[in-house]
């Protein structure tokens, strides 16, 4: 009996969850990433990419291509310690990381733009038909981009912090993350992958550094057609390793919080990697990318 129980309330949940998606417009661009668009950086990616074409000033040709994304609904959300493990596992605790109701807060993520209407940026996912990317067996990447739901033209994934040590001290980690992420794509979905910004402290830094190029070259060892754009860069380094105005400071004036970059570190950082961002956009939607 009981077991008849829990198949009722299972089916009765998927039941609730899909028609909450029938009723869902996806954006037709989406950003996912970790909790530095929670704490800085998604008002700065909800702006740059609502106007691509005010940012990357097109040539006539790839006007031409970015007609492709439509309106340009934007979606931006971002979920706490989160990397690729989390949004590609099918169970256990990386999954937990999305899908686990945060027990004092009650939420787990921010989100902005098309997905987030509500004026409060704070959200639990798997509650609300924006957010159902929570069913046993599936990753949240693949809940996500199942049939009838989200449906983007363009993607962007922006991590790096939250597997800085296991990236670092292991190529081999790297590669089998992004193998699974490879798994998990549409392998017609453009899909650009972009490292966070760099902390405050230089201990910090380094070790971000070595993920990203661990990261990077398990990139090109897998054959990944995402186009990848480092976060961490000497010009983005030099702006905010040692900077106290662009992280959050206690009343003392020290900085409290040396993992996530503030507003005006997320605008300058955009500002640094502009044409690396506009060419992995253009490299994307150019019909020749796709049939590479």
């Amino acid at each position: 009996m009981f077991q008849k129980i829990v198949a009722t309330i299972g089916a009765l949940t998927i039941g609730v969850s899909a028609a909450m998606a029938d009723s869902f417009t996806s954006p037709e661009i989406l950003i996912i990433g970790d909790s530095q668009i929670s704490f800085g950086s998604g008002p700065a990616f909800l702006e740059f990419f609502s106007d691509i074409k005010e940012h990357c000033h097109p040539d006539s040709e790839q006007k031409k291509h970015l007609k492709r994304l439509g309106e340009m609904r934007v979606g931006v959300i971002g979920v706490r310690s989160s990397s690729i493990d989390s949004w590609t596992a099918r169970s256990g605790r990386a999954k937990d990381t999305i899908c686990k109701v945060d027990p004092k807060w009650k939420v787990n993520a921010g989100t902005y733009g098309f997905v987030n209407k509500t004026g409060n940026k704070y959200v639990q996912i798997g509650q609300g038909k924006e957010y159902q990317f929570c069913a046993p067996s599936t990753s949240p990447l693949e809940e996500m981009l199942r049939d009838g739901y989200y449906d983007p033209k363009l993607i962007l994934m922006t991590f790096l912090g939250n597997s800085a040590k296991r990236w670092a001290n292991s190529p081999e980690a790297a590669v089998r993350d992004v193998e699974r992420l490879q798994a998990q794509l549409p392998a017609d979905l453009p899909c650009i992958f972009m490292t966070t910004a760099p902390a405050y402290k230089k201990k910090i830094v380094d070790l971000r550094l070595r993920a990203q190029k661990n990261l990077m070259d398990a990139f090109k060892t897998t054959g990944l057609r995402c186009s990848f754009v480092p976060g961490a860069t000497p010009e983005t380094v030099a702006a905010n390793q040692g900077n106290k105005d662009y992280f959050r400071l206690n009343q003392n004036g020290m900085v409290k919080d040396p993992y996530h970059p503030n507003a005006a570190a997320a605008k300058n950082f955009f500002a640094l990697e502009m044409d690396q961002i506009c060419t992995a956009i253009f490299d994307q939607i150019t019909p020749s990318k796709e049939q590479s």
